[in-house]
């Protein structure tokens, strides 16, 4: 069984879409690529995914309103929304759960990708770790942190 992340991205512009979804394969993702927000959407309901990537400004959607939409029908998939602003009205990122703007790092958008998109046991361990910090067990949670960071790293 293959546990890369797989990430729905959905840009309207070709070349952009097939040059951020090599870097993104070659950094561990399994990537699924469409350019088309309306085909993506259909996407949606019948195929597994552990994030979203969204360009902001597609012709036929916003990718704010396909967050939107995303959210609706899988909403513990986390979405990020990507455009050549610095910033966007907080109404455009309601269903959003990162954005980057001009000037973004592609190490930002990885990390963050890569902590949004966490397995499910790496949450729950780390769910449980703070429940043992509560009652003071201090190292236990800085153990179950240096995990996580060893597994972000790692995809």
């Amino acid at each position: 069984m293959e546990n890369r992340t797989t990430v729905l991205y959905v840009d309207d512009n070709p070349k952009s879409s097939r040059l951020l979804t090599s870097v993104l394969e070659e950094s561990g993702f399994r990537m699924i690529s469409r350019n088309d927000p309306l085909e993506a959407l259909a996407l949606c309901k019948r195929t597994y995914f552990d994030l979203a990537l969204l360009d902001y400004e597609m012709p036929k959607m916003k990718g704010s309103r396909l967050a939107q939409q995303i959210k609706l029908l899988v909403p513990e998939a986390p979405v990020v929304l990507l455009s050549g602003r610095r910033s966007l009205p907080a109404e455009e990122l309601l269903f959003v759960d990162a954005h980057f703007g001009f000037g973004t790092v592609l190490d930002d958008l990885l990390w963050t990708m890569r902590i949004l998109a966490q397995p499910k046991w790496v949450v729950a361990n780390h769910l449980a770790a703070e429940s043992r910090t509560l009652r003071g067990d201090r190292p236990a949670i800085l153990g179950d942190q240096h995990e996580i960071r060893k597994w972000a790293d790692s995809t």
